[in-house]
C-alpha cells in the first residue's frame, strides 16, 4: 500500500510561486509513475504533469514553461515548481501514482494512490 501526502498550497497573487510536495510512502518508491492532477469546481479533473521512473516528463500545454515536475528518490518526495501562476490554475492539486515504468498516456482512472489534496488559490 502506497501513502500520499500532498502540502505547498495556499493563496497566491497572480504572477506568484508556489512549490507543492508529495510525501510517498509504504513501498519502493523508485518503482512508481507519479503524475499532478488539478481539478476546480465544476471541473473535470486533468493531469497538469506526469514523471516517469526514469525521470521523463510530460506536461499538459497550459502550464509547459511555468511548472516543472520533479522527484527526488532518496527523499520519497514527489515536487511541483509552479512558477507565473495564473488565476486559472486555481485549483485543488493533487498527486497520484501507479506501479508503471511510464504512465504518460494514463487517465485518472489508472492510478491505484492518490494523496488528499492541497488546494491553491491564485487571485488577479
Amino acid at each position: 500500500q502506497v501513502q500520499l501526502v500532498e502540502s505547498g498550497g495556499g493563496s497566491v497573487q497572480a504572477g506568484g510561486s508556489l512549490r507543492l510536495s508529495c510525501a510517498a510512502s509504504g513501498y519502493d518508491y523508485s518503482k512508481l509513475c507519479f503524475s499532478w492532477f488539478r481539478q476546480a469546481p465544476g471541473k473535470e479533473r486533468e493531469v497538469v504533469a506526469t514523471i516517469t521512473l526514469g525521470g521523463n516528463t510530460k506536461y499538459t500545454d497550459s502550464v509547459k514553461g511555468r511548472f516543472t515536475i520533479s522527484r527526488d528518490n532518496a527523499k520519497n518526495t514527489l515536487y511541483l515548481q509552479m512558477n507565473s501562476l495564473k488565476f486559472e490554475d486555481s485549483a485543488m492539486y493533487y498527486c497520484a501514482a501507479q506501479y508503471s515504468n511510464t504512465c504518460f498516456a494514463s487517465l485518472a482512472k489508472d492510478f491505484a494512490y492518490w494523496g488528499q489534496g492541497t488546494q491553491v488559490t491564485v487571485s488577479s
